[in-house]
């Protein structure tokens, strides 16, 4: 899936339409590489979210706003100072670049009409926003790239503004048919590599497309085609880009396992009807796609420090784990020296000074064994060492079966935390993971420092058949869920033998149909450590059959004469509350 010079084409006629002749009205910046732009034009209002991040960068328009900093970063100062109110003359993308180029229109302080543009580059980790002026000098961007950084284009205020040209590629939109076919047939590569290496905008999957329009094998080599095949890969070619020259877009997405595969602005022929999903706008499709990604992204880089903290402690109960064990299996061969002692007590008497061993009947076994002895002492000394060597390794064995269940028990939890940092989704998720570790004595909680609000509320979901089923999302809240919320009768669904969330499902008394006995157990394996496999034992069991040990870490049960299904992780059918 690539947010290719195609899928910008089709974004940037969507803008042109929509927001050229609108003013800016309001100017925010909610991530330090994003930009949110709201606009009014002919009556109506539409939001224009960008991104320069460099692990997704995006640009689409959108209706929902999001939440500001109080005090605004310095690139939007800027921006607000030049262009609020400002309108906007176009909106363009120089050949299939990706890159969307927007001129705008604004007063200065002495009353003079002024040109500006403000640019979004979107070439993954080197995305960027650029404000410069009508003379191609930099005001500003949101990334200072330096010489230091690189050596093809300085992006500092004060520098002139470029596209820089790193790769030899043509312009689909200014060739002819002629000149495709040209290049084709001075190709030798595969089909599907010629398409998208030769020509700018062109993504590998935009690429097997045009070969599957063709009718010819994407990875034959095109020095083996015959000059039929090249024609028709040609014409192939020619009809996308004039799709594109005149706007034709049919934004879809393609699913496979009912998880977004692929997706273009172009009609992905090549899969079948009942895998696609079309969407009435470019931005439509963008927006539902990248929302969820892109939260994902921005909370897994706000749990940065969480996850280091937890699987630093996890690495280090692992070691202490593997050499408690190893030394609990050294304290195996206690009993040989408990039998070796009794042996000795029973036979030793005709055992000759200075021996090095006695040959005696093991009574346990009926067979003969041979006893070390050291020689400088008697019979009974060499008895009572071999005493002291069993009640050593005894009480060995005992403190060590104590140190290595609790050594566990800390990695199951450590491991629980894991998943819960898989599971959050919101900024208010991280907080109550923060504050287990701190409970648990991971974190130290800064001195004089209150303990944060706690918003973070568990899933709810909906059943096919209208039960209500809750998932916590992080220990604590499967505590609270657990002994707290459900009632006796109500059922409680796990992940057999794996970290996972605790799963209500909230009876009032009616019975329970086999479908949300289903949806419940996938919704156990989804937020579970099982999350994507196709079969997940999941274990369930009425809520007044969960117990709590006294001590264990938080969200720890035990559970008897439980029921058990094998199910998938899908849960596509059910409806999430919000």
């Amino acid at each position: 899936m690539a947010f290719d010079g195609i899928t910008i084409a089709g974004i940037v006629k969507e803008m042109d339409e929509k927001i050229t002749g609108g003013r800016i009205y309001k100017i925010a910046q909610p991530e330090k590489d994003e930009l949110l732009l709201t606009i009014k034009n002919n009556g109506g209002q539409v939001r224009i979210l960008m991104s320069a991040d460099a692990s997704l960068p995006l640009i689409y328009m959108t209706d929902v706003n999001k939440p500001s900093p109080m005090t605004a970063p310095n690139f939007c100062m800027l921006l607000r100072k030049h262009l609020q109110n400002g309108r906007i003359i176009s909106v363009t993308q120089p050949g299939l670049e990706r890159i969307v180029k927007m001129e705008l229109e604004h007063l200065n302080e002495m009353g003079d009409i002024c040109r500006k543009y403000l640019v979004i580059e979107l070439m993954g980790k080197h995305s960027n926003i650029i404000f410069y002026d009508d003379k191609n000098m930099i005001i500003d961007s949101i990334k200072h790239i330096s010489g230091m950084v690189s050596s093809v284009r300085e992006v500092l205020p004060g520098r002139e503004y470029f596209i820089p040209q790193t790769q030899d590629k043509l312009d689909p939109m200014l060739v002819t048919r002629e000149e495709i076919r040209e290049i084709f047939e001075k190709n030798s590569m595969p089909a599907f590599k010629a398409v998208y290496l030769g020509f700018t905008g062109i993504s590998p999957c935009i690429a097997h497309e045009i070969c599957y329009r063709a009718k010819v094998d994407s990875d034959k080599p095109i020095g083996d085609m015959t000059s039929e095949e090249i024609s028709v890969l040609t014409d192939a070619f020619w009809g996308v880009a004039q799709d594109i020259k005149e706007g034709n877009f049919r934004p879809n997405v393609v699913y496979e396992n009912k998880q977004p595969k692929e997706y273009a602005a172009i009609s992905l022929t090549s899969y079948a009807a009942e895998q696609t999903t079309c969407y009435d706008s470019m931005s439509e499709l963008l927006e539902h796609y990248y929302a969820e990604k892109n939260l994902v992204t921005r909370i897994r880089q706000r749990s940065v420090d969480l996850r280091r903290i937890v699987q630093t402690a996890l690495e280090r109960n692992i070691k202490k784990y593997d050499l408690q064990v190893k030394q609990l299996q050294d304290t195996e061969k206690r009993e040989k020296y408990r039998v070796y002692g009794e042996l000795l007590n029973a036979y030793g008497y005709g055992v000759e000074a200075g021996a090095k061993s006695m040959e005696a009947l093991n009574y346990y076994t009926n067979e003969m064994i041979t006893i070390p002895l050291d020689p400088t002492l008697s019979t009974g000394e060499n008895a009572k060492k071999y005493f002291d060597k069993y009640q050593k390794l005894k009480r060995t064995n005992e403190a060590l079966t104590t140190l290595t269940q609790e050594t566990k028990a800390e990695i199951e939890h450590l491991q629980s935390v894991n998943t819960s940092l898989d599971i959050a989704l919101r900024e208010e998720d991280l907080v109550q993971i923060k504050e287990e570790l701190i409970v648990s004595g991971y974190i130290r909680r800064k001195g004089g420092n209150k303990k944060e609000k706690i918003t973070s509320k568990p899933f709810h979901y909906i059943s096919s058949d209208g039960f209500d089923i809750y998932v916590g999302k992080n220990n604590l809240q499967n505590e609270e869920l657990t002994f707290k919320f459900a009632t006796g009768n109500d059922w409680w669904f796990h992940a057999k033998g794996i970290p996972g969330s605790h799963v209500i499902v909230k009876t009032n008394g009616v019975e329970m149909t086999d479908r949300a006995y289903e949806e419940a157990g996938r919704l156990a394996a989804y937020y579970s450590q099982s999350r994507g496999q196709e079969k997940v034992e999941i274990d369930y069991i009425q809520k007044k059959n969960v117990k709590k040990p006294n001590g264990s870490k938080p969200g720890f049960v035990v559970y008897y004469t439980n029921y058990s299904l094998i199910i998938d992780s899908d849960i596509s059918m059910l409806k999430l509350v919000e």
